[in-house]
């Protein structure tokens, strides 16, 4: 297993520097952002030649694009905006190529018009579910255009919610260009943390051959999304990466929710952990 981390990580006034971060990290992996190049995460149009000065200063530094952030309200409740947010969508995947990377990920989205990482209670509608699966079926009909996969993770937040729900998004459209990003600190809902290695088992049973990426955060409550540094909060590590060994080894894990300051300490653990596993010592059950 492969540790990476999100680009945003590492701010600094260019790329080169970003990446030279990273590689002094030990790390080769990355999920990019387009706002490193000074651009929104889903840009309206890429600039001529910026393609090619990302991908060059990835192959520079050996470093690999593995995924790249596309994330916008794919549920918000004014349709322009999602019509908007597709549109966007289609500009980033037909650069997927030129960049270096076959992946974008998504997030589903909710019903809150102001923040896409905020729950609303119209989340649970049955109008709220019907906009997901159009929206979701035009980024894969993008994705299958460009020859690239689609990566959405359950999270409390947003429309899909539970590992349940994200099966039943899965099997709805049906289409190898649509798969998993699993955060194990994304899936509790209030009461939920106090029996996380069935949530968690649960979630690896519904999607485990579908997962394409992992991220690595933590968690100190149940109810929203966790904020803090693998290692520093409530989730059991060694469970999730053993359920994520047993079923994707070879997923690239790629660390986010953290500053710069405590990459190292997120880092030395994750791989702490990483060895206990794969030694042999720790059962996936």
């Amino acid at each position: 297993m492969r540790l990476g981390i999100f680009a945003r990580t590492f701010p600094r006034p260019t790329l080169k520097e970003t990446l030279g971060a990273i590689s002094a990290r030990g790390l080769d992996l990355v999920q990019f952002n387009m706002a490193c190049v000074g651009s929104p995460t889903l840009p309206e149009w890429i600039e001529p030649g910026l393609c090619k000065r990302v991908a060059d200063a990835f192959a520079t530094r050996q470093i690999i694009m593995v995924a790249i952030s596309g994330t916008f309200n794919m549920i918000h409740p004014d349709p322009s905006q999602r019509r908007a947010g597709l549109k966007r969508l289609c500009t980033l995947a037909e650069a997927c190529g030129a960049l270096g990377t076959d992946m974008i990920t998504l997030c589903t989205g909710t019903r809150d018009p102001d923040d896409m990482w905020r729950r609303h209670p119209a989340n649970d509608s049955p109008d709220a579910w019907h906009d997901l699966e159009a929206s979701t079926r035009e980024a894969v009909r993008i994705a299958d255009d460009c020859g690239i996969v689609v990566a959405f993770e359950p999270e409390v937040a947003n429309v899909v919610d539970s590992a349940e729900k994200a099966r039943r998004l899965l099997d709805t459209i049906n289409s190898p260009r649509l798969k998993i990003v699993m955060d194990a600190a994304n899936l509790f809902h209030h009461g939920e943390l106090e029996r996380q290695h069935d949530v968690v088992r649960d979630a690896f049973t519904l999607l485990g051959q579908d997962i394409v990426l992992a991220h690595a955060k933590d968690i100190t409550k149940d109810g929203e999304a966790g904020h803090e540094p693998a290692g520093k909060g409530l989730l059991d590590y060694v469970h999730y990466l053993s359920q994520l060994v047993a079923y994707q080894p070879n997923c690239p894990l790629v660390l986010h929710g953290l500053a710069e300051t405590e990459v190292d300490a997120s880092i030395a653990f994750l791989r702490r952990t990483i060895a206990h596993i794969t030694n042999g010592s720790v059962s996936s059950c």
